[in-house]
């Protein structure tokens, strides 16, 4: 996730990290090569009348704009959503751990709490790899050690499993005799919105925009972009080059933006952050389980994964 802080206004004219502008400037030399070529023949285009009405552009244009407007505030409400989950996470994650050493007064249970916060830890980083598809063996082995068993390497959704794990760690603490009726309730009521929480991110990764959605506004996209010389090449000549693809710099761009807000998950510039957020989120827990962290040093990296 990029994390620069905005600079000055003409700085930002230049910015190159953090810009859909690196991906998009082979598409965008293509377009310019394309519309050199239609100045150059402009001749012969005019005398077989090849040249479109710029109003029809105008009109076309507008409608665009709206539609992409719309996909971006669709994309948005996801990478929205995918936060707003995370940081729910966090909230609920911290109120276990605070009720595993708050609401159980026993100081030879403390081996049963740490294990506890471990299981909370692993299944924060195993929803993260749930989610980016990537290999969780390394982070499980180190917060889970010899309770990385088989059976769980083998489970297909670990952060489940692990709640399970969570579920029966309460279970025992109540046969224990070190929680009541009452607060297992309340450890069950937290343990149920890490569930909606695991569910909710599951849906977003899951669900994306239909595909034909997609095709339709791509394809909808370029074809303006490739028609727009048609449509001004008899009054711009040699300037149109630079203006259409100005133009089509701002439709193209959008486009792209909405795709990679779309799975606000993965690993491109502008997706969430979650290894950091996970990493944030282990280090909260270790410090209410009474552990020393490191203290964490603010990044001046541009990138943040």
């Amino acid at each position: 996730m990029i994390t620069k802080k905005k600079t000055n206004w003409f700085s930002m004219l230049f910015e190159w990290n953090g810009s859909v502008l690196p991906q998009l400037l082979p598409r965008l030399t293509i377009l310019f090569i394309y519309t050199t070529v239609i100045v150059y023949f402009r001749d012969f285009l005019h005398e077989n009348n090849f040249y479109i009405n710029p109003a029809i552009f105008t009109l076309f244009g507008i409608a665009l704009a709206i539609f992409l407007g719309f996909r971006n505030t669709v994309s948005y409400d996801r990478f929205w959503e995918g936060r707003k989950l995370w940081g729910s996470l966090l909230n609920d994650t911290r109120s276990l751990a605070r009720q595993s050493h708050t609401l159980i007064d026993s100081d030879d249970y403390q081996e049963q709490q740490t294990q506890f916060v471990l299981l909370l830890s692993a299944l924060v980083h195993a929803l993260k790899h749930q989610l980016r598809e990537t290999n969780p063996d390394n982070d499980m082995q180190r917060l889970l050690g010899n309770g990385y068993d088989s059976k769980l390497q083998a489970a297909v959704f670990k952060p489940i499993m692990i709640l399970k794990e969570l579920g029966i760690w309460v279970k025992n603490a109540k046969r224990d005799g070190k929680l009541d009726s009452i607060t297992q309730i309340a450890f069950d009521e937290n343990l149920n919105k890490l569930s909606a929480i695991i569910g909710g991110c599951e849906r977003i990764s899951s669900t994306p925009i239909p595909y034909t959605y997609s095709i339709l506004l791509h394809r909808t996209v370029y074809i303006y972009c490739f028609l727009l010389p048609f449509g001004f090449g008899e009054n711009m000549l040699w300037m149109m080059p630079f203006v259409l693809v100005f133009i089509a710099y701002t439709f193209v761009a959008l486009e792209a933006i909405a795709d990679e807000l779309e799975d606000p998950f993965g690993t491109q510039p502008n997706d969430l952050a979650l290894d950091a957020m996970s990493k944030m989120i282990e280090n909260t827990l270790s410090e209410i389980n009474n552990e020393k962290i490191e203290a964490i040093v603010p990044s001046n990296d541009y990138y943040i994964t």
